[in-house]
């Protein structure tokens, strides 16, 4: 079984290239974590994870959800999170996380995908965007190929600096930086609600046909990478950069 979570579509694109591979059930884990739901799992072969890198470590509110879920059958887990540049030391956080669902960790694989943490770093434009998931398909297959003979995934290596950032970082970005407080709606908002309907946390409501940002934000960018008519920005730090929301699907990277 492959049970995902994603923001703007990246783990999203990721999790159906492995499952045109492995044949087996994928299962989206929004509407169970935006509707407060606990899972109930069952799969006979591995159990595949997939999701975006949030400071280098899986999303929180991802690692809750499967934390407060049941599974049974196979209890081989692997991990496939999707990020801009890289996942760090999130490898003994994983172990810890099987530790407390019962699972085997059979690793963790990095997949390079198109940045899109508009809140810090520039988001690259389509042309380029398209090219960095063209060429994650091979780490994706590659992946699945591992999965399918119940062999672990390769290992990497793993530096001072990036336990500091899995560790350390990831706790003040937590602190510190994951807030809707400079997010903020411009007059061309349209009211169409879809920031409301993106966010995984219903941390947005419509008041006077304007988004209005509660306290339980947790920094996936989907509801300023799906505006349609780029309405919402993050401070200062959003204007004038691309939004990207990957709506690709495996067989539109089929040449």
């Amino acid at each position: 079984m492959i049970l995902y979570f994603s923001g703007t579509g990246n783990s999203r694109f990721a999790a159906e290239v492995i499952e045109n591979r492995i044949h087996d059930t994928c299962i989206n884990a929004f509407d169970y974590i935006k509707n407060g739901r606990k899972g109930d799992f069952h799969s006979a072969a591995a159990y595949v994870f997939v999701s975006p890198t949030y400071s280098w470590r899986l999303p929180r509110l991802f690692e809750k959800f499967l934390k407060s879920s049941r599974f049974s059958g196979c209890k081989k887990a692997y991990f496939v999170m999707t990020c801009g540049s890289e996942i760090g030391n999130s490898e003994p956080y994983l172990k810890k996380l099987c530790s407390a669902c019962g699972f085997e960790f059979m690793g963790v694989q990095q997949v390079i995908m198109p940045e899109n943490y508009i809140a810090m770093f520039s988001v690259p434009d389509k042309q380029t965007a398209d090219g960095i998931i063209r060429n994650a398909v091979p780490s994706l297959a590659h992946a699945a190929e591992l999965i399918l003979q119940m062999q672990p995934f390769d290992a990497h290596k793993v530096s001072l600096a990036d336990r500091v950032k899995s560790g350390f970082v990831n706790n003040l970005f937590y602190k510190f930086i994951v807030s809707a407080r400079d997010f903020k709606v411009k007059e061309n908002c349209i009211a169409c609600g879809k920031c409301v309907s993106a966010g995984p946390l219903n941390n947005i409501k419509l008041n006077d046909s304007k988004p209005v940002w509660g306290n339980d934000c947790t920094h996936c960018m989907a509801c300023i990478s799906l505006c349609p008519v780029r309405a919402i920005e993050y401070g200062s730090a959003s204007q004038n950069r691309n939004r990207f929301y990957n709506t690709y699907h495996p067989n539109d990277m089929v040449k």
